[in-house]
């Protein structure tokens, strides 16, 4: 079901041809899309993984096409819809800075805001704003489409093609990024979509695809903990995260108010700023030269409760830690660096604002939701909660020193103690 005829496709390296409107071509010639060539979907990762080089620019052409199937397989869904679910999944990423989500260190610490602020922005106030008018939909609509925030009473499954536990953007991210790794973790999307319809409002599996949705969770907290918090290449992300910090306390180098100039970065652009900037040239040394942190301590918690994952993403706790580690081991508190999830659950947050999202599965049988996945699969039930990864790093020089300090202050006290309500 397409209202407008194909301009063109694209060959896709895991999604095979992937076809594009006149309209959709539009946007994808725009320079605020363009520039998502230019920036790694896994920034850091190619420490690690030397493949990882794909891009932003690729992963949103693939969420269009995910996005868009699952649009026509549910059948209250109109054209227009369809329409509107595809350009939104194509600019769902559009406000990324450079090196993707490590970008999100600058955001946030000198601006309290994130990439789905700018993705808002850039849409209803970019080059982007005509043109989605002159294709006939509303700026406003698609912008908070775009990141799963539409809304919409009664039809709340339309954020959830773009931001739920088994979402367009996952279901794409997944597959891509085990391909472009090598880790070889599948998923077979294809199943999920053809059985997925709207029960209640909501975006339900089948149940009689519980078995797939299971190999589809299990992939995800398998790459979590292999790909995107890999220790080596979270390593090379945390340094990459400071170096832009210093190189901002140095010279402010964008405003997020100035769209020209947001759009002028990517990994291209911002390197050489890093490589010059006085208080970042160190660690970009360092990179070049692959003397990466070390990990000298690490903790893995699963647990039911929030209150960890709040705990993790606590700069004020995280900062008294690696204060007290560096006293006891007698080196520069800049020497010592605790790192936790930006997301901190998987596999049910999609987002740093931790949103929790259960999977609605339908019964077949029935047609009816179930009330809870525990009656579907054991599996999924065990896995609603918070995977958490605790780690310290620091320099190869001070490797020992931070590790005894770690191991002796880490165990000394329940740091949730110190949280302030």
């Amino acid at each position: 079901m397409q209202s407008k005829k194909w301009w063109g496709f694209i060959k896709d390296p895991v999604f095979g041809y992937i076809h594009f409107t006149p309209e959709e071509k539009n946007v994808i010639d725009t320079k605020t899309f363009q520039r998502l060539i230019r920036i790694r979907q896994l920034a850091g990762a190619e420490y690690v993984y030397p493949g990882a080089n794909h891009t932003r620019f690729e992963h949103s052409i693939g969420v269009m096409h995910i996005a868009g199937e699952l649009a026509k397989n549910l059948e209250c869904m109109t054209v227009d819809e369809i329409n509107e679910i595809r350009l939104a999944g194509l600019l769902h990423d559009i406000g990324h800075g450079a090196f993707s989500h490590i970008f999100e260190t600058v955001l946030h610490k000198f601006f309290k805001i994130n990439h789905e602020d700018m993705t808002r922005k850039l849409i209803r106030e970019g080059e982007l704003k005509d043109i989605i008018k002159d294709a006939g939909y509303s700026p406003e609509k698609i912008s908070r489409l775009a990141i799963g925030q539409l809304n919409e009473r009664r039809k709340e499954y339309l954020d959830q093609i773009l931001r739920s536990t088994v979402d367009a953007d996952k279901m794409d991210y997944i597959v891509r990024d085990s391909y472009h790794t090598g880790a070889g973790y599948s998923a077979d999307v294809w199943r999920m979509i053809y059985t997925m319809e709207v029960a209640n409002n909501q975006l339900s599996i089948s149940s009689t695809a519980i078995y797939t949705l299971e190999a589809f969770l299990l992939a995800r907290v398998e790459s979590f903990k292999s790909i995107y918090f890999h220790k080596t290449a979270r390593a090379a992300q945390i340094m990459i995260g400071k170096a832009l910090v210093k190189a901002y306390e140095d010279t402010p180098f964008f405003s997020p108010n100035n769209l020209e100039e947001y759009i002028e970065l990517s990994d291209y652009t911002v390197w050489p700023i890093l490589k010059n900037s006085k208080s970042a040239a160190k660690i970009i040394d360092d990179l070049e030269h692959r003397r990466l942190l070390k990990s000298v301590y690490e903790n893995i918690v699963i647990t039911k409760e929030e209150l960890m994952s709040r705990i993790f993403t606590k700069d004020h706790v995280k900062t008294t830690i690696e204060r007290e580690i560096a006293v006891d081991a007698g080196v520069s508190e800049d020497e010592v660096l605790i790192d936790s999830p930006l997301v901190p659950s998987v596999p049910y947050s999609s987002s740093a604002k931790d949103e929790r999202f259960d999977v609605h599965i339908f019964d077949k049988k029935t047609n009816n939701l179930l009330e809870s996945s525990g009656e579907a699969s054991k599996i999924i039930e065990a896995m609603k909660g918070y995977l958490n990864i605790l780690r310290v790093y620091t320099t190869a020089e001070n490797r020992d020193k931070v590790r005894k300090a770690a191991l002796k202050i880490l165990s000394s006290e329940p740091y949730e103690l110190k949280i302030a309500t």
